[in-house]
């Protein structure tokens, strides 16, 4: 009776676990929905906009390694109810917000605080499940419930804000975060989570963040400042300078944020570009689409999420085992090449999508395709990334290309919407109408991504060794 009551308060802890990872993955897609809406009520423009997205990104890959490291000095459960309790925080500051400063500010705390309880809920669900078929169901379904709050996020961003305001996109965090945190009090163990002996490599984690910060906004005020201004110069000097201190730092410190003989292994090396390119991309769709269907077309924040809803619908499907099944019978190399091409051709569609759009014409194809697209495509990026490496790094490797993902993001989203901006402003110096220069600009900005996309495809194809892989590998990347 005991055994059986605390298997069942395991399944419990899992869910809970669950749902605190879930309202990190929601805030990544809700707030897109939401940005027309923030751009009006704030006054940012279309290029400082990008902050509401990158401040986040910004700070969660720049602190989720370092998240897993503090996890395992101080205590998985102890660092889980931290970051926890700070993005619920941060969520407050977030939906209270009156001017652009405070949001941004915030939410950067909230990736801060999204870092530390994305790195350390892998951790306790495998300090959890010990046996190997109980691991392989848990994991399963923590992946089936990522994959999930993507629809439920660009859902959830359309009725918060055509019912109430965009403020609540941010405020919903509040009751989920506080029942998070009750639960785990309750279900997790309270036991003292054995620390390691590593040492903090705060000084790589600082200077990395703070090159790509510098680095995005001297890229997002390119367009304004001049680019060969002093400010953008310097800028952008002061973030290649980090930059090169930050890999210094990795090749002397005893535990680095990345250690760089990862990348001395060919399929990391290129799954670490594939997900740079990729990100860059897709984070520009999620980004870009929004702000064409709600100024171009003239949606609501409503009918903005239900147009997502196919590609995060197909993702999802694909997270359920499907993209496993295809990994087992094709390899990584296939697939993942097959799987950007399509998120290329996806965009490409945006990128011809006309001032008067059809829904049906126009933008339910690229959503589709681009569905099929990464969801071929994730898991096969994540497996190359570990395909290499011992299996006692895999942990770490995955965590690298995590990071990848997100400092891809961030740059390449500020890259695009500067892209987009420049173009608008030549289309309308030559008395271009400003709704079709401004689709002008989007256009572009859909093109340059497809490109982004169709050459992380080339690399997969011609860079990546082939191989199935085991299924051991499979489930622990799934």
């Amino acid at each position: 009776m005991a055994e059986r009551s605390e298997n069942t308060k395991r399944w419990l802890a899992l869910m809970v676990l669950c749902l605190g990872d879930l309202m990190i993955v929601l805030d990544n897609t809700i707030v897109n929905v939401a940005l027309p809406s923030i751009r009006q009520d704030l006054g940012f423009t279309e290029t400082s906009l990008v902050w509401v997205v990158n401040a986040y990104m910004l700070t969660f890959g720049g602190f989720l390694l370092l998240g897993g490291r503090l996890g395992d000095l101080f205590g998985h459960r102890r660092l889980f109810l931290i970051g926890i309790a700070w993005f619920t925080i941060a969520s407050l500051f977030c939906g209270i917000a009156q001017s652009q400063t405070v949001l941004v500010i915030a939410r950067a705390a909230q990736g801060l605080g999204g870092a530390v309880v994305s790195a350390v809920a892998l951790s306790l669900i495998m300090n959890l499940f010990t046996d190997p078929a109980d691991r392989a169901k848990a994991m399963g379904f923590f992946g089936f419930v990522m994959a999930g709050g993507g629809s439920i996020g660009v859902l959830l961003g359309g009725v918060l804000t055509g019912t109430f305001s965009w403020h609540w996109v941010f405020l919903v965090n509040l009751p989920l975060g506080v029942l998070v945190f009750i639960l785990c009090l309750l279900l997790l163990p309270g036991g003292r989570d054995e620390g390691t002996h590593a040492r903090l490599d705060v000084g790589g984690a600082i200077t990395i963040t703070a090159s790509l910060m510098l680095a995005v906004y001297g890229i997002v005020g390119g367009n304004e400042a001049g680019w060969s201004s002093p400010r953008t110069v310097l800028l952008l000097i002061a973030a290649w300078v980090l930059f090169i201190t930050f890999l210094w730092i990795e090749g002397r410190v005893h535990s680095p944020l990345v250690p760089l003989n990862l990348f001395k292994l060919r399929n990391v090396s290129t799954a670490n570009m594939i997900g740079v390119l990729w990100a860059a991309a897709m984070f520009t769709w999620f980004f870009i689409s929004a702000l064409y269907m709600q100024i171009v077309l003239g949606y609501g924040p409503m009918q903005v999420g239900l147009a997502f809803l196919p590609a995060n619908l197909i993702m999802g499907a694909f997270s359920l085992g499907l993209s496993a099944k295809i990994v087992m019978r094709f390899g990584i190399r296939g697939p993942l090449a097959l799987g950007m091409l399509l998120v290329a051709i996806g965009l490409a569609c945006f990128a011809r999508a006309p001032v008067d759009g059809n829904f049906w014409l126009d933008v339910i194809p690229g959503m589709t395709i681009l569905g099929f697209g990464i969801g071929l495509a994730f898991n096969p990026v994540l497996l190359a990334a570990m395909s290499d490496v011992d299996p006692a790094e895999s942990g770490l490797a995955s965590g690298v290309v995590n990071t990848a993902f997100m400092m891809g993001g961030a740059l390449g989203l500020a890259i695009l919407a500067s892209l987009a901006a420049f173009r608008t402003d030549q289309l309308l110096a030559v008395k271009v109408p400003e709704m079709m220069a401004l689709n002008g600009g989007y256009q572009f900005a859909f093109m340059v991504g497809s490109g982004f996309a169709f050459t992380a495809a080339l690399l997969a194809f011609f860079r990546l060794r082939a191989g199935r892989m085991s299924t051991e590998v499979v489930q622990h990347a799934a």
